[in-house]
């Protein structure tokens, strides 16, 4: 597979997809792709249309064509036919629900485990995961199951925080995802911090960014692990 699991679209005070773009450019370049599918579902807010054409906006800087699935009757056959996929984040609910309703799961695992290149950022990440269960998002719809595209074998946190605001008595981050490890025993949870993302490649996982991740296994206790290490180990988890 060939995937670009990114954490968040934009840094505190930068443009849309600023961050990323550069690793989004050559990605998509490599693999010799001119034109991307979008999964707008993430946007509840605004509409898709805006949706697809903030996204063309940043890609047209590498010359890359945005098409959408919501301007398509048959969305499960339009991916079929991608060069390349892109999920965009927003909330994972509303986005599962209607990946679900319009049978993109399947039709984008499909399309994915052959090779075709699979970019997502934020809920676009966590979908590729084999559950939505560490979203970061209110439950503003109900989807038919929380099973995701189990791309990757491992659970990711997208937008992972260290600490809560201040005067905040809730739950932190960490204490979120330890109820889920304590949940789910045998899933291993990647904390992915903001300006962060994994390439994967030929059997292979690594970090791009400057900020270490934050690992969590049942029974074991979490783990900073740096932007060198090998990751491949949790392909096999």
């Amino acid at each position: 597979m060939k995937l670009l699991l990114i954490s968040n679209s934009t840094n505190a005070g930068e443009k849309y997809l600023e961050y990323p773009k550069k690793q989004i450019a050559e990605f998509l370049s490599k693999n010799n792709v001119k034109k991307v599918m979008f999964v707008p579902y993430a946007a509840v807010t605004f509409s898709y249309d805006e949706y697809q054409e903030k996204v063309q906006n940043r890609f047209s800087e590498f010359g890359v064509e945005v098409d959408s699935v919501h301007r398509h009757s048959e969305p499960a056959k339009a991916i079929a036919k991608a060069q390349a996929i892109v999920v965009g984040g927003g909330n994972t609910f509303h986005l599962v629900r209607y990946m679900q309703l319009y049978g993109l799961m399947d039709a984008i695992r499909a399309k994915t485990l052959k090779g075709t290149p699979y970019i997502g950022w934020s809920a676009g990440s966590n979908v590729a995961c084999p559950t939505m269960c560490t979203t970061n998002d209110m439950p503003v719809v109900q989807p038919r199951s929380f099973k995701t595209l189990n791309l990757v074998p491992f659970q990711i946190n997208p937008h992972y925080l260290d600490v809560n605001p201040d005067g905040h008595a809730g739950e932190t981050r960490e204490q979120r995802i330890l109820e889920y490890i304590a949940a789910n025993p045998k899933k291993y949870v990647v904390g992915l911090r903001e300006g962060c993302m994994f390439l994967i490649e030929n059997n292979k996982m690594k970090l791009v960014g400057k900020r270490n991740v934050r690992l969590f296994k049942y029974g074991d206790e979490p783990k900073e692990i740096k932007p060198d290490a090998d990751f491949s180990f949790l392909l096999k988890c």
